[in-house]
């Protein structure tokens, strides 16, 4: 944030060529300016999948962190977008990066974690800032789910996402991005029904190979009709890191 000569405040941004439209970023922290100059080289497999999106399909950000694919979606495809950060000032961020880029017609954001259930807890954060990630809910720990010393906490609420449909909050989806840093196998367990729904073309979901709860989730996955893509998993796959998982 700084200060223009007639005293005006004016925010500092980032902007993205995405299919000939220009994508606005505020640019608060050196994460999110890190999260927005990477944006096609940090998960380029994420990148492809959103262009395949249709205009006025429903797309689900569950992990929406900062708002990057949500504006990806929203504003270079013309997606229907429901982001989901519980996260306070992510959140918050990711609002003012919906305003920036004039799509509050198509996109509501919601500071919810989604999981297997209903629940009033706190949200362990790995850290205090704009744009970090690696938070969980109900319970500190990290994306290999073993326990880590409880840093900054915030209250928070939980809901299944099946309840949320159910409820008329939210329409069908066609597509779903889940992306919360170890928890996916809560999301998803709090979402059979939505993974039923007949308008549900793709679902783009970051495992973690190394716990036993991500694992059988491709077996239920397959189950529910789902097909791997082998290219998708390839090209996704992290041969080093903290996380060294497919999506």
């Amino acid at each position: 944030m700084s200060t223009d000569s007639a005293g005006n405040q004016t925010v500092e941004v980032v902007k993205v060529e995405f299919e000939g439209r220009q994508l606005i970023y505020e640019a608060t922290s050196p994460a999110v300016v890190w999260r927005a100059r990477t944006l096609y080289e940090k998960e380029p497999d994420t990148v492809h999948w959103i262009r395949q999106f249709q205009t006025g399909e429903v797309f689900y950000d569950i992990g929406a962190n900062v708002g990057m694919y949500t504006v990806l979606a929203a504003a270079g495809r013309g997606a229907r977008v429901f982001a989901f950060e519980p996260e306070s000032q992510n959140y918050a961020l990711l609002n003012r990066n919906i305003v920036y880029n004039k799509i509050t017609d198509r996109c509501v954001a919601y500071p919810l974690a989604l999981s297997d259930r209903y629940k009033v807890d706190k949200l362990y954060l790995s850290q205090f800032g704009l744009g970090g990630s690696c938070h969980t809910f109900g319970e500190s720990r990290d994306y290999h789910l073993r326990e880590r010393e409880e840093g900054f906490t915030q209250g928070s609420i939980s809901l299944p996402l099946d309840d949320l449909l159910s409820e008329g909050v939210l329409p069908p989806p066609h597509h779903i991005k889940i992306d919360v840093d170890g928890l996916e196998h809560l999301v998803l367990q709090g979402a059979r029904e939505t993974l039923r729904q007949p308008q549900l073309k793709s679902l783009l979901v970051e495992l973690n190979t190394h716990l036993d709860e991500h694992l059988a989730l491709i077996d239920e996955m397959t189950h529910l009709g789902f097909e791997i893509d082998p290219n998708q998993v390839n090209v996704a796959v992290r041969q080093q890191g903290a996380i060294s998982a497919p999506r």
